[in-house]
């Protein structure tokens, strides 16, 4: 089903496979990991009725239609959650930004041999800019909500999207976790793996 226009102030997730361009070094296993992630988008947001989006290469921009603040963010965080869990079921990471802004979302326009579809406004832009190039950097599986033009918003509905730090640029959405209770022990696993990463590459330096 064809994404009506749009245009107005919401909620705009850039999501994207992490190690995609290692993963495309074998043609086979990059069409692999496509194939799951157009399904599991696809999947998500036929069963979501506020959230709409579309897929190009190993990225998926998300937006939500209807609904208050909270409803519009709860429904994203929803979808994202969902879309990260089918992936990771076949061992694919996600990295995610989500922005908050005027977003315009057009039908296809045709020309003779060109079509498009043009999308605009800040929150695409920020959460964009914010996936590809924010500090800190996003990591595997991560992610994040962007500060910047956020407005109000109750927390206390959303006891899994965190804020690190009073200076912290983000607040950082635990779509892996039940709860807010299960984040700091999640928080220690992860950088463990990261501490068994850097001692394999000491070994591997020795080694050799």
């Amino acid at each position: 089903m064809p994404i009506q226009d749009y245009s107005g102030q919401t909620f705009v997730a850039f999501t994207d496979i992490s190690g995609f361009k290692e993963l495309m070094k074998n043609d086979r296993n990059g069409l692999k990991a496509l194939k799951r992630f157009y399904q599991s988008g696809y999947n998500v947001l036929a069963e979501t009725a506020n959230v709409e989006g579309f897929f190009i290469s190993d990225a998926g921009v998300l937006f939500a239609r209807n609904g208050n603040v909270n409803e519009k963010l709860s429904s994203i965080l929803d979808a994202i959650e969902k879309i990260n869990r089918l992936m990771l079921e076949m061992d694919y990471m996600l990295t995610t930004s989500i922005a908050y802004g005027n977003f315009d979302y057009h039908g296809k326009i045709e020309f003779d041999g060109i079509e498009k579809n043009p999308i605009y406004g800040t929150a695409y832009v920020h959460a964009f800019l914010d996936n590809e190039t924010g500090l800190p950097k996003l990591q595997p599986g991560q992610c994040r909500l962007c500060k910047k033009n956020l407005p109000d918003i109750n927390l206390n509905e959303f006891d899994r999207l965190i804020e690190k730090g009073q200076n912290s640029k983000h607040f950082n959405f635990y779509w892996n976790v039940e709860n807010e209770n299960e984040i700091g022990d999640f928080e220690k696993n992860y950088k463990d793996s990261y501490s068994l990463k850097y001692s394999g590459m000491l070994n591997a330096l020795k080694r050799n």
